[in-house]
């Protein structure tokens, strides 16, 4: 049933487009109440408004944390129009109907993220009253409208100019679409409050609370076939895929990002100027570098075939002479955090190709930056797979030397390197790098023998000598004896098979150091 809507209540942290709609309700008629900031806003543009205080009675207390927590508000909006007790209750105790509701929340999401901002100052942003008033109007839709965000204001403009009123069918969507937003907002205190307790493992919850915005429709899934969307968290702690900017180029697809976050996760394992090649989300190609290009054209030069229509990451600003290296093969996506002038004039060349901006993630990744609590989410048929994020780290002092011979200096920093790539390649995965480039890959085979043999077989420069990773232990000395007939002279696992001892042996017959980092890093998808 359509009802007229004869009184607002307007009560907003994000003025966008206040001013123009609020003249809008004034000038079809309808009596404005308000609050705060809201009010001060609308009085200064000259629109007649009510202060909240005046109509209620009582004043705001509390540093204006209880304004609209009064029956004269809440009854307005949750009194039913049709039963005639409500209305008898409401005429008895001077209450008028309140038609409709314009409630944004305070800005607790954009203060959590703030940099710097402190628990007081995010736990302050928690809003009680807006929260309040919203769950009231939209359980009471048939006769209040709800509004929640500055887009929506065209419309129900629209719809009041047309005859006073708003439609049932709206009203219905709008309480759908004021519900979703308690529940992100509810969501994302979870998660903060969540991210406070730091003395321990955070346990998996009973019931998990997620809070994801869409960002945009894709273009399709993994296959043109499959819808496909990007949502992205309330909160966002670090550097990531999500966060990137677009500078140039088509829109991104659902693999785009696949692919980009991929990249992005490894290069943010460096403090060295660094490139990442990335394809079907595994590394085809890492190296460190003096500067963007070499590391790029070291990167490359472990697979340059599978290096086409791959996505690239870096961690230093990209220059003239970088891009011009990239130029020489077709692209899909570049990120990196900062283009300079004639970088991005170069790179602009290709139209297929985009360009991606991540601010931070130097920074981020040269400090060391800090991760906070979270959990990594998978999809299944029917649930949803919940684990801690794969963030350990393993240093020289770390891993354990379960040879005759320890590794050499340079040796480790290799087996540091490598172990910080394998981490990111699909299991089963074998690495082998020197201290400073990746020179085979073998990812993603049932047999850890078979990612060996991948790996020998796709290097395009001498193995000898070369250090080697795998993501888990070796069941056989098979493995081990493969990666040594390779060149390398020293290897790193996690170690915990019934067969480390044959293992051990087979290295220490050879003269080769083997260190045990106790920490398994499969990645199944």
């Amino acid at each position: 049933m359509a009802r007229k809507v004869e009184r607002a209540l307007i009560s907003v942290s994000d003025k966008t487009g206040l001013v123009e709609f609020a003249r809008g309700l004034h000038e079809l008629g309808i009596a404005i109440l308000s609050t705060g900031g809201t009010a001060r806003a609308l009085s200064e543009a000259g629109i007649p408004v009510t202060q909240v205080s005046d109509h209620t009675g009582f004043p705001e207390i509390l540093d204006g944390r209880v304004k609209t927590l009064h029956p004269k508000i809440h009854g307005a909006l949750l009194g039913l129009r049709d039963n005639p007790a409500h209305q008898k209750q409401m005429a008895e105790h001077g209450i008028k109907p309140i038609d409709l509701v314009v409630v944004n929340l305070y800005p607790f999401e954009d203060t959590a993220a703030e940099e710097g901002a402190t628990r007081d100052e995010v736990i302050e942003q928690i809003d009680i009253g807006g929260p309040s008033m919203v769950r009231s109007a939209a359980k009471n839709y048939q006769d209040v409208g709800v509004v929640t965000s500055p887009a929506q204001y065209d419309r129900v403009l629209a719809q009041l100019k047309d005859n006073g009123t708003l439609s049932g069918e709206f009203r219905l969507e709008l309480a759908a679409e004021a519900f979703k937003l308690m529940s992100r907002y509810n969501a994302a205190i979870c998660a903060y409050l969540d991210g406070l307790r730091t003395k321990g493992p955070v346990e998996h919850a009973k019931e998990l609370q997620l809070s994801y915005q869409r960002v945009r429709d894709l273009r399709y899934g993994e296959n043109p076939h499959q819808q496909a969307a990007l949502y992205r968290e309330s909160i966002l702690s670090e550097p990531c895929a999500v966060a990137a900017d677009q500078l140039w180029g088509k829109e991104l697809s659902f693999n785009n990002y696949l692919d980009l976050n991929a990249a992005v996760e490894l290069t943010k394992e460096f403090h060295e100027c660094v490139a990442v090649i990335i394809k079907h989300t595994n590394p085809c190609g890492v190296a460190i570098g003096k500067d963007p290009k070499e590391a790029y054209t070291k990167a490359r030069a472990t697979d340059p075939d599978s290096a086409f229509g791959s996505v690239v990451a870096f961690n230093r600003q990209i220059d003239a002479e970088t891009a011009e290296a990239l130029n020489e093969t077709f692209i899909e996506v570049i990120v990196a955090p900062g283009y300079n002038v004639d970088a991005l004039d170069l790179l602009k060349k290709k139209k297929q190709r985009r360009l991606m901006l991540l601010e931070g993630i130097e920074t981020w990744a040269m400090v060391g930056g800090t991760v906070l609590p979270d959990r990594d989410l998978r999809k299944i048929v029917g649930g949803l797979l919940t684990q801690d994020r794969d963030i350990k780290q393993v240093t020289p002092q770390t891993v354990n030397v379960v040879t005759k011979r320890a590794p050499t200096d340079d040796e480790m920093r290799a087996l540091m390197f490598a172990w910080k790539v394998c981490k990111h390649v699909k299991s089963n995965a074998i690495v082998y790098t020197n201290a400073t480039e990746t020179l085979g890959i073998g990812a993603g085979q049932m047999s850890r023998v078979d990612s060996s043999k991948i790996a020998v077989m796709k290097a395009r420069k001498p193995l000898k000598p070369c250090v080697v990773a795998s993501d888990a232990f070796f069941p056989f000395r098979d493995g081990v004896d493969a990666a040594i007939d390779a060149g390398a002279t020293a290897i790193i696992q996690p170690g915990g098979s019934v067969r480390d001892e044959e293992s051990i042996a087979a290295c220490d017959e050879r003269d080769v150091a083997m260190v045990f980092t106790g920490i398994r890093h499969f990645r199944h998808a």
